[in-house]
Parts: structure tokens; sequence; C-alpha cells
């Protein structure tokens, strides 16, 4: 969950008025969201590029599925919410990934931790008491969320870690600390490729003749990254994503970060696989009252627009741009090596059960995978002692 750029002043005028529209009056909203949309195709000459049109539904002020105020976070969809994020099934989430972040605030003798997308609170509340508990406390938990609506529900969480939360607009000048991530780069917006059989076409959206939003593609110079076997091609017709939001964050990350560490959680492959030519479709994904579809032109700003990550890509951005990797790993091995069977072994009956399906291979263990990065030399982060799959990358 993060803020992705803003669209142009129109179109950034045009959410702001349809902004006192309650999200839950479905008519008005919708007629809203489309009224933007259909200003902003306009205003691009007819077409949209994908990841404009992804940052739009997602983050517009006022209408966007992060901005809005909506339910997103939850175990059911009785609750109204579309999914559950590892730290809303399990507390036992946040208290083993502390143990990896005490160990990089020990290591790089700093006392803050910087989130970006801290969706309902619940990994801060988390890692704060944890951290307070292994007699790692913190100075300042600092927190970028640009969504008004999860700031106020974060602030009420929070509130009794006042005053050493802090909400911040943009990127510190300088991080001195550990910044944690959960399930934040997936939710960046991306561009859509197609593959003809002969060239890659970029996949936009633009109203049809009855104003209803569509697919349509253009040329483009973009390209994915060629699959790493020889003798293995794109089959036509594939449709795949380029992930240079995500790629351009790490590296504004390693603009900043001068001491501490790095480590960011989410679904997705090394590049091998993620673009191997069997996976013709992608992996773009909608989730809307915990269920899963692929059509992102439905119910714009009401449901989860998502792609897994190309691990690669990510470490290639950092490394690049001076950084060094830690460790990757799948989310079971690295909270397995932070402590998590031991933090079971003390838990009842109930939340065993939950914090299970956090390492479960058809849960969240194997398709979760945890990646970190550190400025300069790197130390033997605990969460990658065991299983470490860098040389995959």
């Amino acid at each position: 969950m993060t803020a992705a750029p803003v669209p142009a002043t129109s179109v950034a005028a045009a959410s702001m008025a349809a902004a006192a529209v309650p999200p839950g009056a479905d008519a008005d909203f919708s007629a809203a969201m489309q009224a933007l949309l259909r200003q902003a195709i306009d205003d691009a000459g007819g077409w949209l590029p994908f990841d404009r049109y992804m940052s739009l539904v997602l983050y517009a002020p006022g209408l966007g599925y992060y901005a809005n105020s909506l339910r997103k976070f939850g175990t059911m969809p009785q609750q109204g919410s579309d999914f559950v994020t590892a730290p809303e099934l399990s507390p036992l989430f946040g208290q083993a990934l502390a143990r990896q972040v005490s160990q990089a605030l020990t290591v790089s003798d700093t006392r803050t931790v910087i989130e970006f997308g801290a969706g309902s609170g619940a990994l801060a509340e988390q890692l704060i008491e944890t951290l307070d508990a292994l007699g790692t406390p913190l100075e300042s938990y600092q927190i970028v969320d640009l969504s008004g609506t999860l700031r106020e529900r974060q602030a009420q969480r929070l509130a009794r870690f006042a005053p050493r939360v802090q909400w911040l607009d943009q990127w510190p000048t300088e991080i001195h600390g550990v910044l944690v991530a959960n399930e934040l780069l997936d939710a960046m917006p991306v561009q859509l490729l197609h593959w003809t059989g002969r060239q890659w076409r970029e996949r936009g959206v633009e109203m049809d003749g009855q104003g209803q939003l569509c697919f349509a593609d253009r040329p483009t110079t973009a390209r994915p990254p060629t699959p790493p076997e020889a003798d293995m091609t794109f089959v036509p017709g594939t449709v795949t994503e380029v992930h240079a939001q995500a790629e351009a964050f790490v590296r504004t990350l390693a603009d900043h970060l001068k001491r501490g560490a790095a480590f960011f959680i989410d679904y997705g492959f090394p590049e091998s696989e993620y673009y191997h030519p069997q996976r013709t479709g992608g992996t773009l994904m909608c989730h809307h009252l915990h269920r899963a579809d692929p059509d992102p032109l439905s119910l714009p700003g009401q449901k989860d627009i998502t792609t897994h990550v190309n691990f690669t890509g990510i470490a290639l951005a950092g490394q690049e741009a001076g950084l060094t990797v830690l460790g990757y790993t799948s989310q079971a091995h690295f909270l397995m090596n932070c402590g998590l069977v031991d933090l079971m072994e003390h838990a009842d009956i109930a939340q065993r059960s939950m914090a299970h399906r956090l390492i479960a291979e058809h849960e969240m263990g194997e398709l979760f995978k945890v990646i970190g990065f550190v400025p300069g030399d790197e130390f033997d982060a605990i969460g990658f002692q065991r299983g470490d799959r860098s040389y995959m990358l």
C-alpha cells in the first residue's frame, strides 16, 4: 500500500471535487470515478497507459481504492473487507519480524523504524510492542502513507505510543534506521505489455462507443527482460507486466538510506519464474470481498489491483544504486529463522492455527518472499541464515 504519482491537475481537481461523495453510496461513487477516468482519458488524448489508470483507481484523492473510506483489511467478507495481510492474520508475524529488525537496529546503532504503507497499523503496533519487550526501544517509528483515511485509523490504533509515532508526507532526506514494508511493492502501478508474436505493444485503457472502459494496445519501445534460457521464447498472446515504478522506488531508497537496513515482504518470483513462457497471462489480479478476479476495469476504486513482484528486478535496482542484498528467501524460512516456531509453542491453539498459515506452503509460506538490503557492508542477518535463495535472483 503506497502512494503513486498523482495524475495531472485537471484530473486531481476532478477527484477533489468528488471527494465528498460517501463511498458507500455506490451509484454516486461509481459515477464520480467514471467521470474522473473519462476526464483522464480525454486529457491523455483518448488512451491512458495502464500504469496511469492503475495509479488513478488506487490512489486518486478521495476516490482511489487506498484513498477512500472503504474497508480493506479483515479476515472475513462479512466484515466488508477485501483481503487479509499477515499482521492482521496473526500478531506472531510482527513479533518474529521484530527480532530481525532488532538485530538490524543494533548492528547499525540506530533507533528508528520507518514503515511505508502501514495499512491498519497492525504491524507497527506489533513491532513497537515487541521491540520494547526485547530491550530495543525505539526513539521514533515513522510512517509514510498518503491515505488520509488509513492515517486516521493508524493514529487511533497507535495513540498509546505517542509521541514516538510520526507520519511523514515524503521521504526523509536521510534514513538512519530500518525500513520495513509488507505488501507495498505489489500495489505499485505497472505497465502492461502484450506480445503479438511479432512485436510488443503496451496495453492501455480507453472508452468504447458505449462509454465503457476497455483495453486497447499501442506500439511501445518497452520490453520485459529476455527469458534466461536461449531456447525459450514468449508465446504469442502473452500479457505480462513491467515494474518500472517499484524499481524506481528501490533506487530512491538507495539515495536516502545512509545507515540501517530495509526489508520487503511480498508475493512474487525471481525473474526466471516471473517471465517464464508458460506464464502467458501475467500476474495481475484484483481482490474484492475476499474473492480474486482478473478484471481491473470493473468496479474501479472499489477493489484492489495488484501484481506479483519481480524480485530479480528489485534486487538489481538496489544493487545498481549502491545497496547490498542481505538475502532473499521464502516467508516461511524467514519467519522460522526469526523464531516463529518458538513463539507458536507459547501460543494457544487458535493462535497457532492462524500463525501456521504464515508458513504453510499452500498459504503464505512459499508464495511470499522476503528480500533485505543494506547500505555498505552486509551482516549475517538472522532472517536469511537458513534457506537463503539469493543465488536464484
